[in-house]
């Protein structure tokens, strides 16, 4: 049986770590932080921000709707008010299938 390499979980990330994943700068994700009340860092003793793992996809499902399908910050608040767990579900979908594609693309290039 191939040894396989255990997944690491993080309990926070920084705010670097967060911006290098959705490329973007830091203003971006405080400017963000002040818009949508469900993310909410904790901040160390230096008053750096900390993000736990349901910051970040709660980021994801932000990025999504602003960025990809063209919601305004109102009607992504708006949204996420009125359906969150509607909007959980489609992010853990799109996270597999893009897990999936990079599966596919990592076969295709190994041939």
């Amino acid at each position: 049986m191939p040894y396989k390499e255990r997944e690491i979980n993080k309990l926070y990330y920084t705010m670097g770590e967060v911006t290098a994943m959705f490329g973007v700068n830091a203003s971006q994700i405080r400017f963000y932080e002040r818009e949508f009340d469900i993310i909410q860092p904790k901040k160390n003793k230096k008053g750096n921000r900390m993000f736990t793992p349901d910051d970040v996809a709660n980021l994801k499902i932000i990025f999504n709707l602003v960025k990809d399908k063209g919601y305004t910050l109102q009607g992504a608040r708006e949204y996420l008010r009125n359906n969150r767990n509607e909007a959980r579900e489609h992010q853990r979908v799109i996270d597999s299938l893009q897990r999936l594609k990079a599966f596919l693309l990592e076969v295709r290039d190994s041939l």
